[in-house]
């Protein structure tokens, strides 16, 4: 006797639980959904029948040879479909690091080409600044080209001493 909803009960008996013959489990939740999950997942309507076939047999529900029938292929194709297929899905569940990847280092001439273009922005920005003040106050800029001219040493000599003739 099998326990199923509370009641024991033989199989086909005719009670039935949700889905047919179900025991009593501790499994709470939704209920698994089987070969019905592939249809709900991207791909072509072959590549779908071939994965449920392939899944049968992995579940024990389809024979080798049945499977090879229903695929078209001989048994040694059926054997690589199935190794890529389980290869991929152990593949694709390897543990990772978790986040986003990191971004692959920049070439030094990179950050060299980088730092000297914020360099000549700087440059620029100072440009633009003074031509701004020139043009706004043109008497400030005026000094500023007469005194940069002059620019050097600012004192001045003693006149030579005239030497008395004796």
């Amino acid at each position: 006797m099998i326990q199923i909803r509370g009641r024991a009960s033989r199989l086909g008996d005719g009670t039935r639980g949700r889905g047919g013959f179900k025991e009593e489990t501790n499994m709470r939740g939704r209920y698994p959904s089987g070969l019905e999950y592939v249809d709900r997942l991207e791909g072509t309507p072959e590549a779908k029948r071939r994965t449920k076939v392939i899944m049968q047999t992995l579940m024990g529900e389809l024979r080798v040879l049945e499977a090879c029938q229903r695929l078209g292929v001989c048994e040694q194709r059926f054997h690589q479909l199935r190794e890529e297929m389980v290869q991929a899905a152990i593949a694709r569940l390897e543990a990772r690091p978790a986040g986003r990847r990191r971004r692959p280092a920049e070439p030094a001439e990179v950050t060299a080409l980088r730092e000297h273009l914020v360099d000549q922005q700087q440059l620029l920005h100072v440009a633009q600044v003074r031509e701004e003040i020139a043009l706004a106050m043109p008497q400030f800029s005026a000094q500023a080209v007469d005194g940069a001219a002059g620019a050097g040493k600012k004192t001045t000599h003693p006149p030579p001493r005239r030497v008395k003739p004796r």
